[in-house]
């Protein structure tokens, strides 16, 4: 910058030779320099206060905008975790169909101990060991004065624990906050829902983690924090599942069986609405699993997945809708039933002997070992083979519990001719109540496999054909009948017009062989038979009902009642009403008045 002289000496000689003062020019200068550094001082400091008022213009604008954001957001509940903690504690709800609670979270309390900071570990040990019975007070000591500084102590407190343990006052005790897993409705659903566990763990939170059923499969949507509060929404209807938790526990001490299992399906889209296991456990207290002793005696061994059984004569429909499907024969087609069938030096025989030749229909009705047999001799091994495989009978269901994947079916090592006739009435192949209830299923909505699920669906699409419909209605008119003249005249319930079949096989030893008198009984059935809706399975582990002279152990005498039962109570609560059942054309006759 160039600065003026404030004496510049042109002026000053100019103005000597004028007699005029030199020091007004310099005075005059001072004047006009102050002017302009005064000029300079007010646009700057204007300048500042226009990027001050522009800045306070700004954050109050977006001070503004926030706040009308959260006035117009859901309120939530703030969670504040410890400077960088990796533990996402949130886990979705689970419901049923309709929306009732299986499944939450629950704010409590976790204790541990900081034996560095404890004042009387002694007094405190004595405590703790008269609050939690299951804790010894010279365990506790021995941690308490040894070299640890953290240990946990309990994971979970109810309130009335937190406040005892507060009131022993010892500053080395401190609770830890976080969120537990609770089922409101105890044993409900138990197996489908599996059960939750704490997984990585903090002072200030706690992962829930699934361990089990659904709990465990959905694991990762259940702790997703893009699903929001979104819940998983089961098939299940929480009280139909009621419903039929009573009945069939009622059905297995009647029936003096160890245990139990029903599975009820919807036969268009495979939702199951209610699937009971028994014994049965409460999620909110899970046991340990058995680490001796047979996996199906545990509580926790799920009977309807895990469980795989040769389920006797259930498999007969399966057989005789394939004969028809390939056209060998017709549901009027008279087969020979003259026993003993032999293959080599195997026999094969009826339960009694029935006649030496009668229809297809009189086949299920009766049903005969000896000729279900002969009409897979003619089916086949390989054709038996494939159309078992398409109704999934060969593989796991894929039913969305972890349990499921165990369920592997048990095939003959060597899948000869006296396999395919001994598979045929439901021996030599083991498939869980899930395969067969979705077999029933095809059999039940004119011939497609459905795939069954625990989630609830909306317009599923349609399976693959796994036989024709004609085939399938003359299934269920066999069915039917079963009911009405044959081997489950127990099952009928007014109004709602049930078609099924009975299967009862000698069980397993577990040395090999077969008990000569423990047996599986299982009731496979539909209703309404003129407008199949649902497929219900009962299946007895061992049953012996004592009411007459001699025990009996057929399906037709234990499972079928419990059964009958159990569509009684669930039908109204399906929102089925009692029908007539139409008759048909064959059965109208004309009468004159």
């Amino acid at each position: 910058m160039i600065r003026t002289p404030l004496r510049p000496l042109a002026r000053i000689l100019d103005a000597r030779d004028k007699g005029e003062n030199p020091d007004a020019i310099e005075r005059e200068n001072i004047r006009i320099r102050h002017e302009q550094m005064r000029d300079q001082a007010r646009q700057r400091a204007e300048g500042r206060l226009l990027v001050l008022g522009m800045f306070f213009v700004v954050a109050f604008s977006v001070v503004g905008l926030r706040m009308g954001l959260l006035a117009t957001s859901e309120p939530q509940e703030p969670r504040v975790d410890g400077p960088g903690a990796q533990i996402h504690a949130a886990r979705a709800d689970i419901v049923d169909r309709h929306g009732s609670l299986l499944a939450t979270n629950f704010d409590t309390h976790a204790l541990y101990a900081q034996p560095p900071q404890m004042i009387d570990p002694v007094h405190a040990a004595q405590e703790l060991a008269k609050i939690f019975p299951d804790l010894d007070a010279a365990e506790l000591l021995e941690d308490f004065t040894g070299t640890r500084k953290f240990l946990w102590i309990k994971r979970k407190l109810s309130p009335e624990q937190m406040q005892a343990v507060h009131e022993i006052g010892d500053p080395g005790l401190l609770f830890a906050t976080r969120d537990m897993r609770l089922y409101p409705n105890g044993q409900l659903a138990a197996h489908v829902l599996g059960g939750a566990s704490f997984g990585k763990e903090g002072v200030t939170a706690a992962e829930v983690i699934g361990v089990a059923g659904v709990e465990k499969y959905f694991d990762d949507y259940l702790r997703d924090p893009a699903n929001g509060s979104k819940p998983l929404q089961l098939s299940l209807d929480l009280t139909v599942q009621a419903a039929a938790e009573q009945v069939l526990y009622g059905g297995m001490k009647l029936m003096n069986a160890k245990g139990a299992t029903s599975i009820l399906m919807d036969v268009h889209t495979g939702e199951v609405v209610s699937v009971v296991s028994l014994p049965t456990f409460d999620p909110n207290k899970r046991p340990q699993p058995a680490v001796s002793g047979a996996a199906s005696d545990s509580p926790l061994f799920n009977r309807s997945v895990q469980g795989v059984y040769e389920l006797g004569s259930t498999f007969k429909i399966f057989t005789v809708a394939q004969a028809m499907d390939l056209g060998l024969v017709t549901p009027e087609t008279i087969i020979d039933t003259k026993g003993p069938l032999r293959w080599g030096r195997h026999r094969i025989r009826d339960f009694r002997h029935y006649g030496n030749e009668m229809s297809v229909t009189k086949v299920i009705v009766k049903s005969s070992n000896i000729g279900t047999a002969r009409l897979a001799q003619e089916i086949g091994v390989e054709r038996q083979r494939a159309f078992l495989g398409k109704l999934g009978m060969l593989e796991t269901t894929g039913f969305e519990i972890v349990e499921a994947a165990t369920g592997r079916p048990l095939l003959p090592p060597n899948w000869s001719e006296l396999s395919t006739m001994t598979i045929s009435y439901g021996h030599g192949l083991s498939t869980s109540p899930m395969h067969l209830a979705a077999g029933y299923a095809a059999i039940a909505n004119g011939g497609y496999k459905v795939q069954p699920t625990i989630l609830k669906t909306e317009n599923p699409p349609k399976g693959e054909r796994v036989f024709s419909e004609a085939s399938s209605k003359a299934s269920m008119r066999m069915l039917r009948q079963v009911v009405t003249e044959g081997t489950a005249s127990f099952g009928e319930v007014a109004g709602y017009a049930v078609a099924g079949k009975t299967g009862t096989a000698d069980k397993p030893g577990s040395r090999g062989g077969y008990y000569e008198d423990k047996v599986i009984a299982t009731f496979a059935s539909v209703f309404p038979a003129h407008d199949p809706k649902y497929v219900l399975i009962v299946t007895l582990d061992e049953p012996v009902e004592t009411t007459g002279d001699e025990p009996r152990r057929t399906a037709g005498w234990t499972a079928v009642p419990v059964a009958a039962e159990m569509i009684r109570r669930v039908a109204p609560l399906l929102g089925l009403r009692p029908t007539v059942e139409p008759l048909a054309v064959s059965d109208i006759k004309l009468t004159s008045n």
